[in-house]
């Protein structure tokens, strides 16, 4: 594919990786609309001029991932590939017209059919904008407080030596795992309930800015984010869900999906209040 310009309009909550240390799935459009997934981009260890937003275009030369037989999977074409940011496309008052110019051209909303869809040999789908029928209920559980202490101590040792070897001011930091796990409940065309994880990098940096603002109160932090995905995002708002798979599951899980980022302009009925 080579130097290619993305619309960025997904980062994931950063996971662990022994071959890559601290890692985000990263996923967008093409300027015609289709999606592309980038992997791997250590997005922590960037120098800060060249991290991206949500919603920025980016150039970066890229190559087919080719151990990943998902078919919008694309990687840098070096792990230190730079990316040069274009510019930003913002909400224009809530509108978010130029962005649903490109985002909202291929709507999914019938989940068994995107299934059958990711399960075909000939589509192997793994990225999707998908609209619910209707959100039912967004779930807060609690999980697993601290990363695998085997896995986290190959990579600190990992981090030091690089570190040492490149004299960095800089030494590298795992981000701390979210206590929680943060699913909607929704129907969709199929008229089947279904249960989704939102693994977004969005929602796990409200959870710590607001366990901060409530001084440690993790009770009071979970209602807040329950008020922006729930009562605002599901209640107020146009919402749409990015899906995306998991290279391990997707051919495995019965439901290979999670959302990996939200899709929440003001509906057309409230802007034209305004």
């Amino acid at each position: 594919m080579a130097l290619t310009k993305v619309l960025i309009a997904v980062k994931t909550y950063p996971t662990l990786s022994i071959k890559y240390n601290e890692l985000v799935c990263t996923a967008g459009f093409l300027e015609d609309g289709s999606w592309i997934r980038i992997y791997p981009i250590p997005f922590r260890k960037l120098e800060y001029d060249k991290q991206f937003s949500k919603y920025d275009w980016i150039e970066i030369d890229l190559v087919r991932n080719t151990s990943d037989p998902r078919k919008e999977s694309y990687k840098p074409k070096s792990i230190d590939c730079p990316m040069v940011r274009l510019g930003n496309i913002d909400t224009e008052g809530g509108t978010w017209r130029k962005r649903k110019e490109i985002v909202l051209k291929n709507v999914h909303t019938n989940m068994a059919e995107l299934i059958a869809s990711a399960k075909d040999p000939k589509k192997l789908i793994s990225l999707a904008v998908f609209k619910p029928r209707q959100i039912l209920d967004f779930l807060i559980e609690q999980v697993d407080r601290k990363w695998d202490a085997k896995k986290l101590a190959t990579l600190k040792a990992q981090a030091l030596q690089m570190d040492l070897f490149k004299n960095s001011e800089n030494p590298f930091e795992v981000v701390d795992k979210l206590p929680y796990k943060f699913s909607y409940r929704f129907t969709s065309e199929d008229g089947l309930e279904r249960t989704l994880m939102i693994e977004d990098w969005e929602i796990g940096a409200l959870y710590w800015n607001c366990l901060k603002r409530h001084e440690g109160d993790e009770f009071k932090a979970c209602e807040d984010v329950r008020k922006k995905y729930f009562d605002d995002f599901a209640r107020t708002k146009d919402l749409y869900l990015f899906l995306g798979t998991t290279r391990e599951f997707h051919l495995m899980a019965p439901n290979p999906f999670v959302i990996i980022g939200t899709f929440h302009p003001k509906p057309e009925a409230q802007l034209s209040l305004f």
